[in-house]
């Protein structure tokens, strides 16, 4: 995710707290990626070292550090080395973003894109100096707590976290399912300082799910993540909430941290003819190449694209390519603005770097980094709204869902009936 110093406070910490869908999935906290793919490190030619750093300057730095530092328990050779290759990343001041992945960081990404994981399930980032939950998935442990997006990790088992690396509180939290972990939470919007314990979980990721909202023939299909195959669960759905009389759509990327780019155009794809610029990739030199739609027939069915604040990095890819190409109306809120192209560079030991290469721009050349998507109809969530999604519709009558305070997918209903 990227640095949010440029946003005010008000929109800063405007986030929509949505009780039924929060998950805190801390096995895998990289959110808002757009996955590229993964590269090996480079050895450097010869096999000698062809930089310019002073070796002998870090080792001095070292044999200071573990000789006279009062915690000696916390100056290992192991944590001095990740907190040294966590350094060089975090001083190009993509933050949030790249990174650098110790080797159980790198196992859970690869078990996120698979589509499972342990832990208690929700996306975080380094913002503003501090841990804080970005976007939630659907079904987890921390949804049933009702930890919310905005939340700030301020303790973990009663250990202050201030001044620790992302790495390190993650470090903390991960563990195996069935063990408990405490968190303490500071929650901006109300000031209030929580605590709760909750159980590490196996959690399998359901990235795609759909129901025909009770009362219309229109059909809520949700995006909880850009994992392994979405696209494929994606057309089925489609197919799916077509054959149930389905006669337009309501795409649900909120509170959607991103994935694989691959998937994003995929997603696109079936929304777009074939052959239809998905999105614009610029690298450091200003090179720009497209990625383009490959998958013919897509789906005619009106559409509304609901987003927030939590929708990012391939999500913001979905919805800026159809708002670009009038294939859908967008409501809620301005997303999130995460605007790079991240490629995995594994290290010797199994750790990686998770390095930004390419700026992304909407078809039409619209910047996302730091921008965000702005939809077309603004409809803002106050409060903490229950946010209605294809689980809870399900159990709701037509009346129920007329009275729900979701106004983001009411609104969509009735552009849709328009």
């Amino acid at each position: 995710m990227d640095d949010l110093s440029t946003l005010t406070p008000a929109r800063r910490w405007r986030w929509v707290a949505p009780l039924a869908v929060l998950l805190l999935c801390l096995t895998f906290f990289l959110a808002g990626m757009a996955v590229d793919h993964f590269l090996p490190a480079a050895p450097a030619a010869g096999g000698t070292e062809t930089t310019g750093l002073d070796a002998a300057l870090l080792d001095e730095a070292r044999r200071v550090i573990q000789e006279n530092f009062v915690d000696r328990d916390a100056a290992t050779d192991e944590q001095l080395q990740t907190g040294a290759l966590a350094g060089m990343v975090d001083i190009l001041g993509d933050v949030g973003h790249s990174r650098f992945m110790t080797p159980v960081m790198v196992e859970e990404q690869a078990n996120y894109i698979a589509g499972e994981f342990e832990g208690i399930g929700a996306y975080v980032e380094m913002r503003d100096g501090f841990v804080t939950i970005v976007s939630p998935i659907d079904n987890s442990p921390a949804q049933a707590a009702g930890i919310l997006p905005g939340d700030i990790v301020t303790a973990v088992d009663g250990g202050d976290v201030a001044g620790m690396s992302l790495q390190a509180v993650v470090e903390l939290i991960l563990g195996p399912a069935g063990t408990p972990v405490t968190l303490t939470i500071f929650r901006p919007e109300t000031s209030e300082e929580l605590t709760f314990t909750l159980e590490r979980a196996r959690i399998e990721l359901q990235n795609v799910t759909w129901t025909l909202l009770p009362g219309t023939t229109i059909a809520q299909v949700r995006i909880a993540g850009f994992s392994e195959r979405v696209g494929d669960d994606l057309a089925a759905a489609i197919t799916a909430a077509t054959a149930e009389g389905a006669t337009g759509l309501i795409l649900d990327l909120r509170n959607n941290p991103g994935g694989l780019l691959s998937e994003a155009v995929n997603v696109a794809g079936r929304f777009l003819p074939d052959d239809t610029v998905v999105v614009l990739r610029q690298d450091a030199d200003g090179e720009v190449r497209e990625e383009r739609t490959t998958i013919g027939d897509p789906t005619g069915l009106p559409l509304v694209v609901l987003v927030n604040q939590g929708s990012a990095s391939a999500s913001e890819i979905v919805s800026g390519a159809l708002q670009d190409h009038d294939r859908a109306t967008l409501v809620g809120e301005t997303t999130f603005g995460t605007g790079t192209v991240l490629n995995t560079f594994g290290l010797s030991d199994g750790s990686a770097i998770l390095l930004a290469t390419e700026q992304w721009l909407t078809p039409d050349g619209r910047v996302i980094w730091r921008e965000g998507i702005v939809p077309d109809e603004v409809v803002e969530l106050t409060g903490p709204v229950q946010l209605l999604v294809p689980e809870t519709a399900d159990d709701l009558s037509a009346e129920e869902v007329a009275a729900s305070e979701d106004a983001q997918v009411l609104r969509a209903v009735e552009l849709l009936r328009q």
